[in-house]
């Protein structure tokens, strides 16, 4: 298939897009043993794309990986703040992926990477409403909180869908909550709460669709069960 040669060079794990154009400045890719251009398209497999005089990797099936992210770590690829991201604690996977949807630098657990972009695009897009399921721990609880955090509200001008709320315990001002939500607004479960009166102190991530997970150590990634894809994927 015909692609502009930036997404392939992406694609193949060479670099980031961005990257991808730097090299073609320079002269290091070439195409049929033609010097690219900015622009250029090329289909992979049926022309000979090299980068720095060496032909690309041959294209790796899809990857799927899952890992229990901790605090302090951001899902974009690049941070114009320099922070640590995700992305770098799967790089042993030998394969450039990309996370499926967010998890804010404040928050833990379940997140998603995969090279596979119709997977990502279908558990994300808002028509399939996949669940995902949260543990919630909130400042400034009083009896009642978790019916006003049930309730639906208005997030960057729409509605979400009412959540699930179960309490779990509650410590006088302190308590924890296990909160289903359909959407991924940014940092929603925390603006939730605080429209319910509350402050969210930990966010912990822990299933996705039918992918639980688990007890993963924190900070470790490991490749989903060809029965996970299959689930995930509705098959």
């Amino acid at each position: 298939m015909v692609q502009r040669i930036q997404k392939i060079l992406s694609a193949r794990g060479i670099a980031s897009r961005r990257k991808a154009e730097e090299l073609i400045l320079a002269g290091q890719v070439t195409v049929n043993g033609v010097p690219a251009s900015l622009g250029d398209s090329a289909d992979p497999e049926i022309d000979e794309i090299r980068v720095g005089g060496r032909p690309l990797p041959k294209q790796k099936g899809p990857v799927y990986i899952l890992l229990n992210k901790p605090r302090g770590y951001v899902t974009t690829l690049s941070d114009e703040k320099g922070r640590p991201n995700a992305a770098q604690l799967v790089a042993g996977c030998g394969v450039r992926v990309y996370p499926v949807g967010r998890l804010d630098m404040d928050s833990e657990g379940l997140l998603l990477f995969t090279n596979d972009g119709a997977f990502a695009n279908a558990l994300t897009h808002p028509k399939h409403e996949v669940e995902k399921t949260y543990e919630v721990w909130a400042a400034g609880y009083t009896p009642g909180g978790e019916a006003r955090l049930s309730r639906p509200i208005i997030l960057d001008g729409r509605p979400i869908r009412p959540p699930k709320v179960e309490l779990i315990f509650a410590r006088g001002r302190e308590a924890k909550f296990q909160v289903v939500i359909h959407e991924g607004r940014n940092r929603q479960i925390r603006r939730m709460c605080q429209a319910a009166g509350m402050r969210c102190t930990r966010l912990r991530r822990i299933r996705e669709g039918s992918l639980i997970l688990g007890d993963l150590p924190l900070g470790q990634w490991r490749y989903l069960t060809t029965e996970e894809v299959a689930q995930l994927k509705g098959e």
